[in-house]
């Protein structure tokens, strides 16, 4: 078996032709939609999402041609968000995964229209590949994401976002808009891949305890290091929670004890998998990278 580094770049680099696949042609009408879509999905990010998708089909046995396609839905969902959450009626953010966001490259409605185009290509994703031998089930992993990207998942997560600027949330209530916010999608990507296979219901309800923990240490982790790293380590620009008046982890608990909660945060997922064995190892390694992360 490969060791965690190799399995990470194999997985990347196949997601990367995946996605030049799916998504539409640049020279297709409308090409400059079509063209943006590319621009703001391909070539970026750490693939988290999806790499937690391919390991946790690899734990239920799925083919990864079916993992590919779920976890592609997942990762458009995700690329649209930040889309949007970077225009000037949201975070108002230039600079994305090293590069000009997209209402910069191109306008503001373009970069609308990019969100809306991405988050229909993900349900089409869905609806037009054999995921499932069940159609039921494979019905269900539509409505799983459908209520993860909504109001009581990332979208409601960026509405309490940017209802909080300038206010000091409880533990509690930063804890509940980033379940929505950040974790919602995380959790989603991670059953997804697993619906793709063949587990059980009790290993299923572990899975989703692993992705709760781990999407919430990574928001602390993100926390820490913006307001730590430098934009050229990030990749988009640091401090920009701070300079915002945004309420954040580290804003109310401190870098050190922030730190001490994803570590905390590592155990549970960890402790979540227990219940499997070796097949689990993928998930195990994800969770200490997105703990131990640097950018």
């Amino acid at each position: 078996m490969s060791d965690f580094s190799s399995w990470v770049s194999a997985r990347q680099s196949r997601f990367e032709e995946v996605l030049m696949r799916l998504l539409p042609q640049a020279d297709v009408l409308p090409q400059r939609l079509h063209a943006a879509m590319r621009y703001s999905v391909l070539e970026g990010g750490k693939r988290v999402r999806p790499l937690l998708a391919y390991a946790a089909g690899e734990l239920a046995g799925a083919t990864v041609e079916r993992v590919e396609i779920a976890a592609a839905a997942v990762e458009l969902i995700h690329a649209y968000s930040l889309v949007h959450d970077d225009m000037p009626c949201m975070d108002d953010d230039v600079l994305r995964r090293g590069k000009p966001t997209c209402h910069v490259e191109y306008d503001e409605a373009t970069a609308l229209l990019v969100g809306d185009a991405l988050q229909s290509l993900a349900f089409q994703l869905l609806s037009e590949h054999r995921l499932s031998d069940d159609a039921a089930k494979q019905l269900q992993m539509v409505k799983l994401l459908a209520v993860a990207s909504g109001s009581r998942g990332m979208a409601g997560g960026q509405a309490i976002d940017l209802a909080s600027v300038g206010k000091q949330l409880a533990l509690p209530e930063l804890e509940q808009m980033h379940i929505y916010k950040t974790g919602a999608l995380i959790r989603a990507a991670i059953l997804l891949g697993a619906h793709c296979g063949t587990l059980h219901q009790a290993q299923l309800d572990q899975l989703d305890r692993y992705g709760k923990c781990v999407g919430l240490a990574f928001q602390v982790v993100d926390d820490v290091l913006d307001s730590e790293a430098d934009t050229a380590t990030l990749g988009k620009t640091a401090g920009k929670d701070a300079d915002n008046d945004k309420p954040t982890y580290v804003t109310l608990l401190g870098v050190q004890a922030a730190r001490k909660m994803a570590a905390d945060l590592h155990g549970d997922a960890l402790e979540a998998l227990a219940g499997f064995g070796a097949e689990a190892r993928r998930l195990r390694e994800l969770a200490d990278f997105i703990v131990m992360r640097k950018f």
